[in-house]
Parts: C-alpha cells; sequence; structure tokens
C-alpha cells in the first residue's frame, strides 16, 4: 500500500454532544457522514483547554512536558515556560523527515511570543507551510496574527473574508497544487479551527439556516439530544442526564429568549461553516483520487466553553484581541458582550453563548473547558480510514487520551514510534480490537485534577476534596463513591501524585502564592 496522507482535524470548543452523529441538532453532514462510515469513539479525552491539549496532541506527551502548563504564558523561572519545549518532537517533525509534505492551516497558540519567529513556531516545528493565526481567540473577519509562513498576511483586508472559510479556502489551494505537481508525496494536513471559539462570528445567511432550531430551548434539547446519544451508540441505555447548571433558570423562566435562541444559532453556524469546510476539503482529496487511501482524524481540544463575555472588566478584556481596541475594518466600535441588546454574529459584535448553551453542548455530562470532569475533557472522536482496514461504523469504548494521536499517526505512517513515548497506538482499537483495558490516564490543569484506571475516575476541583466515580455506571458523574472506596481512593490518589511528579505538574496553590506576591489575582494565573 501506498503511503497514507493523513489529515487531522481540530475543532475549538466544540461540545461533546454537537455534531449530529454524536447525537445533536446541528448541521454537520461532513462530520456525521464521516463518523458513521468510519469509527467514532464514545470515550476519547483531551485535556481540557486550548494550549494544553495541542501541545499534547502535537508531541504525545502530556502538556506539562512540553512546557505548556497554563497556556502560553511564561511564568518562568518558577512556572511554566508558556512556549512548546524545542525538545518536544512535533508529529509534523517527524513525518517531515519520513516524507510527508507538512502542513497546517489555522490556529497554533503554542508560542509566548507571536511577534517574531521563534522556535516554537510552527515552520520552525515541522510544518513546511503555514496559513494561520498564532494567537489564541480572534475576530473571525479580522483575526490578529494572522499569517502566512513566517509574514504577516493581508488576507483579512478583503471584503468577504471569513476566517474558517479561509482555513478551509487554503488547505484545499495546497492538495490541488500537489495535485498539479503530478506529486504522489504523501502529506499531512493539521487542519486547526478556531470554530466555534467565540466570538460569536458567523455569516448572516448560515445563521439563517438555523433560525428556530433552538426555540425549545435548553431544558427539552438536553432531553432529546441524550435520547438521540443513546440510538446513536454514543451513552448507554438508562445513562442520567446531569442536572440542569444549577446557576441557570429552566428556560421557560429564562428571559429574552429570542436573544438566548440567536446566541446558538450563531454558534451553530460557526458550526456548520466549520464542516462545510471540512466537506471541500475532502471533495479535494476525493478530486485527487486520495481520499481512500487517506487517515482523517477529527476531534475538539476541550469541552464547550461556559465563559460569558467579557471575562473580567471590558478593559482589561480588551487586551484578548486587536479588534476590540482598534474597531471593525471599516472603522466600526466593536459591541462587546453577552447583552440582550447585541445580536450575535456580525463583525461589530463580540459574544459568546455562555454558560446555558454550553450546558447543551456537554449533554448529558457535567462541568465544561478548564474543568477534568467528563464535561470538560470529553471529545468527540472521528477516524475514517477506507484503505485502513478499520471497523467501519463501529463505535469504540475503549479509554483514550490525546498522548495517544501521536503514535497511532506514526503507527499509520510505519515510523515507530519511541519507546518511551507516553501513549501507545489505537490503530488496534479503531480496527474493533475494542478490548478492556486498566491503563490509567491522568489529568491535571489549573490545579483541577483527575485519574482514570479501568472504569474508575477519582476526580476534583482545585482546591475541593477528590470524587470517586464509576464512569461504565455513572457517564455523568452524579453518584460519587470516594466514602465507600476509601483504600482505592488512597491507591489513585497515590498513583496521580507520582505522575505529577515525574511530568513536572506544578501545584496550582504555589502557583497562585506566587501570583499573589506579584498582586495579581487567581483569574490573571488562569490566563
Amino acid at each position: 500500500m501506498n503511503r497514507p496522507d493523513i489529515v487531522l482535524i481540530l475543532a475549538d470548543d466544540l461540545g461533546f454532544s454537537d455534531l449530529g452523529c454524536y447525537g445533536g441538532e446541528l448541521n454537520t453532514p461532513t462530520l456525521d457522514r464521516l463518523g458513521r462510515e468510519g469509527v467514532r469513539m464514545s470515550q476519547f479525552y483531551n485535556t481540557a483547554r486550548c494550549s494544553p491539549s495541542r501541545a499534547s496532541l502535537l508531541t504525545g506527551l502530556h502538556p506539562h512536558q512540553t512546557g505548556i502548563g497554563v497556556l502560553t504564558r511564561p511564568d518562568l523561572p518558577r512556572g511554566y515556560p508558556g512556549n512548546l519545549s524545542e525538545s518536544s518532537a512535533t508529529v509534523a517533525e517527524h513525518l517531515s523527515e519520513a516524507g510527508w509534505r507538512t502542513w497546517l492551516s489555522g490556529k497554533w497558540h503554542l508560542s509566548g511570543d507571536v511577534s517574531a519567529p521563534s522556535g516554537s513556531w510552527p515552520t520552525r516545528r515541522g510544518f513546511q507551510k503555514f496559513f494561520g493565526t498564532l494567537a489564541g481567540c480572534s475576530s473571525y473577519f479580522d483575526p490578529q496574527t494572522l499569517t502566512r509562513g513566517e509574514d504577516p498576511a493581508p488576507d483579512a483586508r478583503r471584503s468577504e473574508f471569513y476566517y474558517t472559510d479561509a482555513i478551509s479556502d487554503e488547505a484545499v489551494g495546497w492538495i490541488r497544487d500537489l495535485e498539479a505537481e503530478g506529486s504522489d508525496d504523501p502529506f499531512f494536513l493539521y487542519l486547526a479551527y478556531t470554530a466555534p471559539h467565540w466570538p460569536l462570528h458567523a455569516q448572516p445567511e448560515i445563521i439563517a439556516n438555523n433560525s428556530g432550531k433552538f426555540d425549545a430551548g435548553w431544558d427539552s434539547l438536553r432531553a432529546e439530544r441524550l435520547e438521540r446519544m443513546v440510538s446513536e451508540g454514543i451513552i448507554d441505555e438508562g445513562s442520567e442526564l446531569s442536572t440542569r447548571d444549577p446557576s441557570q433558570p429552566a428556560w421557560q423562566d429564562a428571559e429574552d429568549q429570542k436573544w438566548q435562541a440567536r446566541r446558538m444559532e450563531a454558534y451553530a453556524a460557526q458550526v456548520e461553516s466549520m464542516d462545510r469546510g471540512i466537506g471541500r476539503v475532502l471533495q479535494a482529496m476525493a478530486d485527487a483520487g486520495r481520499l481512500e487511501n487517506a487517515l482523517v482524524i477529527f476531534l475538539a481540544d476541550n469541552g464547550a466553553s461556559a465563559e460569558e463575555l467579557p471575562i473580567g472588566d471590558l478593559a482589561s478584556f480588551a487586551q484578548k484581541d486587536a479588534v476590540l481596541r482598534s474597531g471593525t475594518r471599516d472603522g466600526h466600535d466593536i459591541r462587546a458582550g453577552n447583552r440582550a441588546d447585541i445580536d450575535p454574529g456580525p463583525e461589530d459584535t463580540y459574544a459568546s453563548y455562555g454558560v446555558p448553551w454550553a450546558n447543551l453542548s456537554n449533554t448529558p455530562l457535567r462541568r465544561y473547558k478548564r474543568w477534568v470532569h467528563e464535561g470538560g475533557i470529553s471529545t468527540p472522536f472521528i477516524a475514517h480510514w477506507p484503505a485502513g482496514q478499520l471497523a467501519t461504523g463501529s463505535v469504540v469504548t475503549t479509554a483514550h487520551q490525546l498522548v495517544d494521536v501521536l503514535p497511532t499517526i506514526l503507527t499509520v505512517a510505519g515510523i515507530t514510534p519511541d519507546s518511551d513515548a507516553e501513549g501507545s497506538s489505537m490503530l488496534a482499537s479503531l480496527r474493533g480490537e475494542d478490548l478492556e483495558s486498566d491503563r490509567t490516564l491522568f489529568w491535571e490543569h489549573i490545579g483541577n485534577a483527575a485519574i482514570r484506571r479501568g472504569r474508575w475516575k477519582l476526580v476534583k476541583d482545585f482546591p475541593s476534596d477528590w470524587e470517586l466515580y464509576d464512569i461504565d455506571a455513572d457517564r455523568s458523574e452524579l453518584h460519587d463513591r470516594a466514602t465507600e472506596q476509601p483504600e482505592l481512593v488512597t491507591e489513585l490518589t497515590a498513583a496521580w501524585q507520582t505522575w505529577a511528579n515525574r511530568v513536572g505538574v506544578i501545584p496550582w496553590d504555589r502557583m497562585l502564592d506566587d501570583y499573589a506576591v506579584e498582586g495579581k489575582s487567581a483569574q490573571q494565573a488562569e490566563e
């Protein structure tokens, strides 16, 4: 068999149940087809937050080992460097050395300095072509740090520019260029969307496609999603729906329902645009005769985001994105924040869909992005490879996490992973050898911590006590078993601490103390 092309697609802040093939009501026909014709995983885990997940995904290491313990903020000498370590080889470095063309279209967010090329820029980490943004959140109409290669890209000056579409179209162009060359070199494409991360920027005609879809409200829609998740085989029959987030009203009591529904319509439009773009990329591959022998992987970097905007005061929040200070491309002020007088979608708005809709996106789970309860770390995971002898149409229930992606890709490419790799190849699972395993999985982010071994998961929110859940029977983490299993709690706590010491987890209370000495808040430490 010829060496396969490999496409790694990452969504930003997508909820566990948003895709149609995972129970959602969003318009995602491309990903639904990919999932139902390929393999879906029901218990694949990310690392709760953007930069740490990206670092782990690309290197096969836990984020603390890569220098990205929180985000891309340098906290030396006592904290994390905030840069992707040059000693952490990326999948692009491995594949480029083995003869693959290596391309990144989309978001990087692994460099502390986004103003000058450095050893942590994608062009210095194995990617031969790069178009996208170096920073985290950004406007979809005028994204900050938009770069081609190592030079600023003026693309957003075009009136029709929309970042999600640009990410897709750039990749399509690369595939067509390779076809025009007549080259049979395999390629690795990392397609890293910012959708559906806030701000809720979407094209009006696609928002209109979703008009009325969410008028029934979050309570009814959560119950309906759970039913579809069971029918899709993503969640076991009899699984419980977690209670509505206690900070939110019942839908029937919610104010400004039309505006609330509009928030979710804009979010759904962002996802629909991403799905359409993925469809164009796959069609370009099919046109070139390259789809049959291509491994396509899709996943998200963390659970749904419950962040309400602005985060903190507006003046400090405005430092996150230059457009909040400079205005729109045609000189209008930005209307920032989640208010009923601001319908999200247009370029002059800057909003998020907030807690109640994130609660829907993560159905039936608890918590969100930043936490390591199931809602923060569970992601849809799709693998599609027609020539790869995958267990077509199946749902794999074995638990895996981000450190397993790089060994899987290297195995598919015929490259032997390092013997000391943190993860292991998932290819056997994807081919239907879905055996039960007592392998231990670990997480830590801003003091929130978890360990899973077999059916048991020990988890805590900083600075609370450990909780213990039987995930096989209680995926929504509703029944804490810690007091019933004190010996297991002790055993798993010790195993987590051994792991934390080994990979370089910095105690979060120590980092908070350091920030307090500098006169900074806990929120500043998290950002």
